[in-house]
């Protein structure tokens, strides 16, 4: 029995060691990568080289017929 106290309790309080290290170093990385790189929502900007006002010739004149699906009238 003190065998199995002599080696898991070094490996038991070693994994809580490395777990609040590994805890608080993460989370003073992420309030550095807010500070330094601050999230932006909202509309994407479009890439560089591309028109914001296309023409109207771009678009279709109108829109494509409604897909619908055959009778099966047509079989027999």
């Amino acid at each position: 029995m003190g065998m199995v106290v002599v080696i898991s309790l070094p490996l038991i309080i070693f994994s809580l060691l490395l777990g609040f290290g590994c805890y608080f170093l993460g989370r003073a990385k992420g309030r550095q990568d807010i500070r330094t790189n601050a999230q932006v929502f909202g509309v994407p900007t479009p890439p560089p080289g591309t028109d914001t006002a296309a023409p109207l010739s771009s678009y279709p004149s109108s829109p494509p017929p409604p897909l619908t699906k055959p009778d099966n009238l047509n079989n027999v």
